[in-house]
């Protein structure tokens, strides 16, 4: 097996190796609140920054980007909870009250639970504090670590004794039930929901690589990676640690949405390394897929063409010359002792 040479990675932060757990991109979703008056809970898992629009009201009052409830006149707390989009363990929260000036919760707490049997079973779990009651301030992003939680498929937020947040953000690592997962037919090794991560890219300039492991397809480009316009003899390229370790059957690759801005080909390579979020030394890769065309705004499916040489971990792709990939998909089957 004949070495892939591997360009000099630029390393990802490992803020950037954590994922936000409760992200709408990822299916999260609020099962209930208790109160919705002002604005519904579900704002919390929005992406992207919290909006202001000045002026605008609804008929119960001035329009706002996040969760708001009424003012309370009787002792108690408001609360609302969320499945999360994939299971894993907390490392930070940020809850962000940009835009709530007077109108923010006096202070809040986060609890967690992990029930295998989906939703109907939240009334058999026992929530455990994730994040113990600590003090809001106005139109601030809060960033708060987690110290030793446990794994979390749920998470209730409760805000003392009322108010409006804007942003909630679980940001942990993925941990899915791989014995589950191992009992399919096929599995995407390279999911963000499955545990992969971007460790390495050449550029993210126009989107982040962690798009490529999104589920469903991108509304926009900007649901997508994209890297800026190579003015050398170069190429771009990510490195994604899988989930877990694992044989490849098959490759998706898809330029859904980037029409003028999609790579001329793209190839991927493959390696058996550990531990998975550090970057493979440079011998030990070898080509997984040959350099092929891509054409804009379409899916790519391979298969039979594969050089599947043994038990993969990550995988690199590498586009020529630069551009936009909306989702990459490794599928396969992992290797789970039974």
């Amino acid at each position: 097996m004949t070495p892939v040479p591997h360009t000099t990675p630029g390393i990802l932060q490992p803020d950037r190796l954590l994922v936000n757990l409760a992200s709408a991109r990822l299916g999260a979703a609020v099962l209930s609140a208790n109160d919705e008056f002002f604005a519904p809970a579900s704002n919390l898992l929005r992406p992207g920054p919290p909006e202001w629009r000045a002026g605008e009201y609804t008929d119960r009052g001035k329009w706002m980007d996040g969760w708001e409830t009424r003012r309370r006149r009787e002792p108690g707390q408001d609360e609302c909870v969320i499945r999360l989009g994939a299971p894993g363990r907390v490392r930070e929260v940020v809850v962000d009250t940009a835009h709530f000036r007077g109108n923010q919760p006096e202070s809040c707490a986060l609890d967690g639970l992990a029930v295998e049997g989906g939703d109907a079973s939240l009334a058999d779990g026992s929530w455990e504090a994730l994040l113990e009651r600590r003090t809001l301030d106005p139109d601030a992003v809060h960033r708060f670590e987690v110290e030793g939680s446990r794994r979390v498929t749920h998470v209730r937020l409760r805000i003392f004794p009322d108010g409006g947040v804007a942003r909630l953000r679980v940001l942990g690592r993925v941990e899915p039930d791989w014995k589950r997962l191992a009992g399919l037919d096929s599995v995407d090794l390279a999911a963000l929901t499955h545990g992969g991560l971007p460790v390495a890219t050449s550029d993210a300039s126009f989107g982040e690589p962690r798009n490529l492991l999104l589920p469903g397809e991108p509304e926009n480009v900007g649901e997508g990676w994209e890297t800026r316009r190579r003015r050398d003899a170069g190429h771009d390229w990510v490195v994604i640690a899988l989930g877990h370790r694992g044989s490849v059957e098959r490759l998706e690759i898809s330029t859904r949405r980037f029409q003028g801005n999609c790579p001329a080909a793209a190839s991927v390579d493959a390696c058996d390394a550990a531990p998975a979020l550090a970057v493979p030394p440079e011998d030990g890769w070898w080509p997984l897929l040959p350099r092929s065309e891509l054409q804009p705004d379409r899916p790519h499916s391979y298969g039979g063409e594969l050089a599947t040489l043994g038990p993969v971990t990550h995988v690199r792709l590498n586009i020529f010359p630069d551009g936009g990939v909306a989702r990459l998909r490794v599928i396969g089957r992992p290797l789970v002792e039974r």
